[in-house]
């Protein structure tokens, strides 16, 4: 039989930044390779390079951590076939796993123990055309859709999206976040209030903690 391995840029322990388990301490690990280039990516390290670790290898790691909660991100973890078996793995061992992933790659077949987070890309991120609808089809309460907000434009494109595929009612929570260093918070904060939306308004708290560095 095969060794399951993927490409790994790195396992660290931070609080998580965003989502329903915001401010959580939380391993988390990042997944080298993405398809997508979006204009606001904070984690283009990860687009190449990395070490390749054993499934075993990475749940070693993972569990030296005592964590409770894990989030397996990237780049774009479903780009690695891999992905797959290490979320079913890390659930096997007991954790509240997440996935971050964008719009583009299919959900399908992931675990569902695992809560889902679409990154679903706004005309803003220059990769609108990425996005697969028919994950929509799939949402259930544990799963949560993400839009990163650039502009009054992206507002009002995610707020259609909202309604369109009725997101406050598949998913369990709906985030509406600002790109970083693109649209003042405070404004994204008053379009939400004024037009009553369902959704959680959040920011990076990781950002706010430690800026860009990598590995928080």
């Amino acid at each position: 039989m095969t060794q399951i391995s993927l490409k790994i840029t790195e396992i660290f322990y931070s609080l998580q930044g965003e989502a329903r388990t915001v401010g959580l301490p939380t391993v988390f690990v990042r997944l080298t390779g993405c398809p997508l280039r979006c204009q606001y990516c904070d984690s283009e390290y990860a687009f190449y390079g990395g070490e390749r670790m054993a499934l075993e290898a990475i749940l070693t790691q993972v569990a030296a951590y005592k964590p409770r909660y894990v989030c397996v991100t990237g780049g774009e973890p479903l780009a690695q076939a891999g992905c797959l078996p290490l979320l079913t793995s890390l659930c096997d061992a007991g954790y509240d796993v997440s996935l971050e992933t964008s719009g583009a790659m299919s959900v399908q077949e992931v675990d569902s123990r695992v809560a889902r987070v679409i990154d679903l890309k706004t005309p803003g991120s220059g990769e609108v055309n990425r996005n697969l609808w028919e994950n929509m089809e799939s949402l259930s309460a544990r799963d949560q859709v993400k839009f990163v907000i650039c502009d009054r434009a992206d507002y009002e494109w995610a707020r259609f999206k909202l309604d369109q595929y009725a997101l406050a009612e598949r998913a369990g929570e709906v985030l509406f976040s600002p790109s970083y260093g693109q649209l003042n918070p405070g404004e994204l904060a008053d379009w939400i209030l004024a037009d009553n939306l369902p959704v959680r308004f959040q920011i990076q708290l990781h950002k706010s903690l430690w800026g860009d560095k990598p590995g928080h």
